[in-house]
């Protein structure tokens, strides 16, 4: 990674990190994809266990996993700095930390996923299928925590296309395991819906032995003598990750759990056909949702690297480039998801009610992408400048003061039914992104202040 210097050069650099990240992130998505789908075509009580499944799982996931984001703009900064010296430790005590939230979840998890299945009073059938499914994932766990971690390492180095090539050889063996385990294949149980989550544990295991392969493979990456050469567990270290991760970690659980509690809400307000509608609508819009996330990602990057070598001109263009060209992609997913979205839902169910019901939602949910985009893409430059605790605290508000209360009076007390939680996201969404714009404009007025002391 290297300081552009044109404006030309910043876009031809953002464009380079960014790219390998998209698609790093839409192939992470297509496995949920693969999961809906083929659960769906077993039926629609498989494809309902999975979403409730898949929405308990996800804002834990996220949540947790955002701690240890905080590896990317750490060793940005180091770069920038010119400190590559303190890289190792950063990622071992990383290493070290995802471990450690790894066990405490699947512990976890023992004692809590029963009871928070039984307070859904589901349908029998669908609460196996949900509770199965969440053992199967359990078993990939650690594994996909610790190559977290190492993609956050190459990420932060701007070598984003590492993790593109690690992610795209996944997909294939995550297919190859749903259809074997989902329909029975190759002298395999057929295990419907709860074969899903077992495939996709067996996935994150080949991706954490794939990504702990380059750390030897490449040269670039092999002198930072990861896994080689060991330190012990440092508590400053774990302080340092923790104040940044925490916060980071808390603003998408906070995100990520609206999109859940909604799913989870229907599952106890509405029928079984409603609650795989709306998987079908948050499936897809998850997948499209995986460009802006890319573009925040890559905005984390550069905009660290920029920060640590007190660049700040550079970090400014970069969050208008990213920012931008964020809206503008989610104003064309919009636009597509308009004109086609009987033919999207067609892809997850042949159910026709579901298809039905999942078209009238998918308008709801064109409503919220652009604020999504831009909030994304906000986050992305704030956590690029390690603010993170304000963030924290508006994605709190907006999501969990204005969004989930507004859309349960809306979906419990109204003729809206089950598009009431959906205006409700689209109103925390863009009480959110209104939120972390303020904050930016403070920052830059800080900077500004700043440099005319000096």
């Amino acid at each position: 990674m290297y300081h552009a210097e044109s404006f030309k050069e910043k876009f031809h650099l953002f464009l380079r990190i960014m790219w390998p990240i998209m698609v790093t992130q839409i192939s992470l998505s297509m496995m949920n994809l693969v999961d809906t789908v083929m659960a769906g075509r077993v039926g629609t009580s498989d494809l309902a266990g999975v979403a409730i499944g898949a929405s308990v799982w996800a804002p834990i996931f996220t949540g947790m996993n955002g701690i240890t984001l905080a590896v990317t703009p750490i060793i940005a900064h180091h770069l920038g700095r010119k400190e590559e010296h303190k890289i190792h430790n950063t990622v071992m005590q990383g290493i070290y930390l995802a471990f450690m939230i790894a066990v405490v979840i699947i512990v976890a998890g023992l004692f809590l996923v029963s009871p928070i299945l039984d307070i859904m009073d589901l349908d029998p059938s669908v609460q196996h299928i949900a509770k199965n499914y969440l053992g199967g994932l359990a078993f990939g766990i650690i594994p996909l925590f610790v190559s977290n971690v190492l993609r956050n390492f190459y990420d932060g180095q701007g070598l984003t296309r590492i993790t593109m090539f690690i992610t795209i050889l996944a997909v294939p063996f995550n297919v190859f395991f749903n259809y074997s385990l989902i329909f029975g294949k190759f002298g395999l149980p057929a295990l419907g819906g709860i074969g899903a989550g077992y495939a996709t544990g067996l996935t994150f295991w080949i991706i954490l032995i794939v990504s702990t392969f380059m750390l030897f493979k490449i040269e670039v990456i092999r002198r930072f003598k990861i896994f080689v050469i060991w330190v012990r567990p440092s508590l400053t270290s774990f302080k340092e990750q923790l104040a940044i991760g925490i916060p980071i970690g808390l603003s998408i659980f906070f995100e990520a759990s609206i999109f859940s509690v909604v799913t989870l809400l229907i599952g106890t307000m509405f029928s079984t056909t409603i609650i795989a509608a709306n998987q079908v609508v948050i499936s897809f819009t998850s997948l499209i949702f995986m460009i802006p996330l890319s573009l925040s990602m890559a905005l984390t990057i550069v905009v660290g690297f920029s920060v640590g070598g007190n660049r700040l001109d550079n970090a400014k263009h970069y969050s208008f480039i990213g920012v931008l060209s964020g809206l503008g992609v989610l104003i064309l997913a919009a636009i597509f998801m308009f004109f086609n979205r009987e033919w999207i839902a067609s892809w997850y169910s042949t159910d026709p009610e579901v298809i039905s019901f999942a078209s009238s939602l998918f308008l709801m949910a064109i409503l919220y992408q652009i604020s999504d985009g831009a909030q994304a893409g906000l986050q992305g430059v704030l956590r690029g400048y390690k603010d993170v605790k304000v963030p924290f605290f508006i994605a709190f508000v907006s999501y969990w003061i204005l969004g989930i209360p507004i859309g349960y009076s809306l979906a419990r007390f109204t003729d809206l039914g089950p598009f009431g939680l959906w205006v409700g996201i689209s109103i925390g969404l863009t009480g959110a992104a209104i939120g972390f714009l303020t904050r930016l404009r403070i920052i830059y007025r800080k900077q500004k202040e700043v440099v005319t002391n000096h």
